[in-house]
């Protein structure tokens, strides 16, 4: 009983379905707290695998596992325009309102297709997106992919994998590729796999006119120039650039609470900057780390825990953030990677992760089999 009665009379909405929201909406359930999970789509999004759902034939299925089917009622499909800290609610695109005494924002980051998929949709309609660019793949000859993050090689990686015949060029505007948090040594490692599966790497040169230019669909022998001169002809160009902040559901009702790329200034309990009610969790969270899954789940249980602990009058808990934990998925055959600061063997991040992108994990989590 004593449960129950710690979390009478809360009702908690978390906005975002995304690794951070639905950790946290599974926070809530087990704990028995009301709660309303919003997202645009209708089934939660696996984009650690979004990249293998492009070049590989009916994946797609896999990596999108619908909401309602592990929330029930309390998930509802919509996007939030607006925050109300004073009346305590949100407001949906088109004027549905609901209401809460605490609020977790877990909007994350947004970007181009087909690294990120943040739009209404429905379930097929999500799944068949993904399918229509491994036709496209298919249909190229050669593929450029713009952008030497983590995404954009990781994508060059998985085409060239997927498909060993095909010219796959990487571009990107520095000359060290994936992330800066990364490790010398593990970055290196990135550009040699990436040499040794054959993809033409030209680096410190940015495309011209990018936005001018159509993408994720076939054209044979499209011409483009880089910033120094360098002349590039492709059938298909991919873009794994330009990630930002997914601000639109707060930034009108947060102003004051707005670090300069649009996340939301936190404190160690992860309560935005100003109000004690109200979370932020994962990549919208103002927190210097990498922005991964696995940070937006720490999040959430820290989130969940102090909307209890207010409750009840206990001490929050604090979050701090450890040393560097990152895998990349070099196509399903190989992966770099380093855990907590250090190196790790090739083959056993390909084990780990790249052979089945941590897909197990979402489907048990979400409590669905995999189809």
């Amino acid at each position: 009983m004593g449960g129950q009665v710690s979390v009478q009379g809360l009702h908690v909405v978390v906005v975002g379905g995304g690794f951070g929201g639905i950790a946290a909406a599974q926070e809530l359930k087990a704990k028995q707290v009301s709660f309303t999970l919003v997202d645009m789509r209708e089934a939660f999004h696996h984009n650690v695998a979004a990249l293998r759902a492009s070049v590989q034939t009916g994946f797609a299925k896999k990596t999108f596992i619908p909401y309602a089917a592990t929330f029930g009622e309390s998930f509802v499909q919509g996007r939030v325009e607006r925050v109300d800290t004073q009346g305590l609610k949100v407001t949906l695109e088109g004027g549905k309102e609901i209401k809460f005494t605490h609020l977790i924002l877990c909007t994350g980051t947004d970007g181009p297709f087909p690294g990120k998929f943040n739009t209404v949709a429905s379930h097929q309609t999500a799944v068949q997106k993904y399918d229509d660019l491994v036709k496209e793949i298919q249909a190229a000859d050669s593929v450029l992919v713009v952008g030497g993050g983590s995404t954009g090689v990781e994508m060059a990686a998985e085409i060239k994998t997927e498909y060993p015949v095909k010219k796959v060029v990487l571009i990107h505007s520095r000359v060290g590729l994936a992330d800066t948090e990364l490790l010398a040594s593990v970055r290196q490692q990135v550009k040699e796999v990436l040499l040794e599966k054959k993809v033409e790497l030209i680096l410190g040169e940015k495309v011209l006119n990018l936005e001018q230019l159509k993408l994720n669909v076939t054209q044979k022998n499209t011409a483009l120039t880089t910033d120094r001169g360098t002349q590039i002809l492709t059938d298909l160009i991919i873009c794994c650039t330009g990630l930002k902040v997914n601000s639109a559901a707060y930034a009108s009702s947060l102003p004051s609470s707005l670090a300069e790329n649009g996340a939301l200034k936190v404190n160690a309990q992860l309560q935005v900057e100003g109000f004690s009610n109200i979370f932020a969790v994962g990549d919208c969270a103002d927190v210097r780390e990498p922005k991964m899954a696995y940070h937006a789940g720490l999040h959430a249980a820290v989130a969940v825990s102090n909307i209890i602990n207010s409750n009840n009058g206990k001490d929050l808990t604090s979050y701090y953030p450890g040393r560097v934990t990152m895998l990349l998925a070099m196509g399903k055959d190989d992966g770099v990677g380093q855990y907590s600061g250090f190196k790790l063997p090739r083959q056993l991040v390909a084990l780990t992760k790249s052979q089945d992108l941590l897909l197990w994990k979402s489907w048990k989590e979400m409590e669905q089999q995999s189809p």
